[in-house]
C-alpha cells in the first residue's frame, strides 16, 4: 500500500490554512455575517399555492411592490411558501402580499403571518455564541481527560480553524446565516472531532508500540493508516449532503452547503492541524509513557 508523505508537506498545508483563515477573520470583521431573520427580526408570511410556483417570480413581484430584503422559500412541499420580510411587524402584511402575489393569477390563500423580534433574534444571537463555545470546552475537556492536554490543544485549534472558515465563506458570498446554519456549524465541530479523534488514537497506539522517536513519521504511519476509513467515511457523507444541497429545497441549502464546506474543511484539519500541530508543540513518547514506568523495569532487570 502506497505511504504518503503527509508531515513532509505540513508547511504548504500551514500557510494554505493561514490564508484561508486571514482571509476568513477580514470578511468576517469587514463584511460580517449576512444575518437571517432568526437574528434580525422581522416580519414571517407563508402562503399556499394550489401548484408549485417560481420562487423568482414571487421575490420579483414582492420587490416590485416595494419590499426590500426579500427572502422567499418552500417551506414543507412545493406548493408552501415561506416570504421573510427584513421590517417592522404590520397587522395588514399578511394580506397584502397575498393580494400581490394573487396579481400573477395563481390560486394563493394566506396561511399565517406573524413577527419575530429584534430582541429574540439578539438573544439567540448570543445564546447560540454561548453554545458554540461551551461546546468547544467540553471538546477541550474530553479530548484531555481521554489523551494528553496537547492533543486537546491540537483538537481544539482544529475546530477553531474549521468553524472560522465556514463562517468565512458565508460571510464572504453573503449567503444568508440563520439556526439551520449554526446547526451545520455545531455538527461540523462533531464531525471533524469525530475524525480527529481516530487519527488521534492511533498516533497515541503508535507511539506507544514504535521504539523510534521520529514523531512526523509515526504521524505520517498513523494517517496512512486511517485514511481509506477517513476518505470513505467523508467521501459517502459528501454524497448525501450534495443530494440534499441539489434536491432538498431552499429551506436546507444553506445548511447543506455549510456542511459540505465543514466536512471538507475538517477532512483536511484532522491531518494537517490537529495531527502537525502536535509537531509543533513538540509532542514526545514522554508524554504517553510516563516515566515511572520506565523506571520501574529498570528495577525489575536483575
Amino acid at each position: 500500500m502506497r505511504q504518503f508523505d503527509f508531515m513532509g508537506k505540513r508547511r504548504y498545508a500551514f500557510i494554505a490554512s493561514g490564508v484561508l483563515l486571514l482571509l476568513s477573520v477580514l470578511t468576517l470583521l469587514f463584511q460580517q455575517l449576512n444575518l437571517g431573520l432568526d437574528f434580525t427580526g422581522g416580519t414571517l408570511v407563508e402562503v399556499r399555492y394550489a401548484s408549485a410556483p417560481a420562487l423568482d417570480a414571487i421575490r420579483q413581484l414582492l420587490e416590485s411592490a416595494g419590499f426590500r430584503d426579500v427572502s422567499v422559500q418552500t417551506f414543507g412541499t412545493a406548493n408552501e411558501i415561506l416570504v421573510r420580510l427584513q421590517q417592522a411587524f404590520d397587522p395588514d402584511v399578511g394580506n397584502r402580499v397575498t393580494d400581490i402575489l394573487r396579481q400573477s393569477g395563481e390560486s394563493v390563500n394566506l396561511v399565517r403571518a406573524e413577527f419575530v423580534g429584534a430582541q429574540v433574534g439578539g438573544q439567540l444571537r448570543d445564546q447560540s455564541g454561548l453554545g458554540m463555545l461551551v461546546a468547544l470546552g467540553v471538546v477541550m475537556l474530553y479530548v484531555a481527560f481521554r489523551f494528553q492536554y496537547k492533543f486537546a490543544l491540537g483538537a481544539l485549534l482544529a475546530l477553531i480553524h474549521d468553524v472560522i472558515i465556514v463562517l468565512g465563506v458565508f460571510s464572504l458570498f453573503q449567503l444568508e446565516f440563520d439556526l439551520t446554519v449554526l446547526a451545520a456549524i455545531l455538527a461540523v465541530i462533531g464531525y471533524s472531532l469525530n475524525d480527529t479523534i481516530i487519527v488521534y488514537d492511533r498516533i497515541r497506539e503508535n507511539i506507544r508500540k514504535s521504539r523510534i522517536d521520529d514523531m512526523a513519521m509515526i504521524f505520517n504511519e498513523s494517517i496512512n493508516q486511517t485514511l481509506a476509513r477517513t476518505l470513505a467515511t467523508s467521501g459517502t457523507t459528501l454524497l448525501v449532503l450534495l443530494a440534499l444541497l441539489v434536491l432538498g429545497g431552499d429551506m436546507i441549502h444553506n445548511f447543506a452547503l455549510a456542511l459540505i464546506v465543514g466536512v471538507g474543511i475538517g477532512t483536511f484539519s484532522s491531518v494537517y492541524v490537529a495531527s502537525a500541530l502536535l509537531i509543533v508543540i513538540k509532542l514526545e513518547r514522554e508524554d504517553l509513557i510516563p516515566a515511572k514506568k520506565e523506571n520501574a523495569e529498570e528495577e525489575e532487570l536483575p
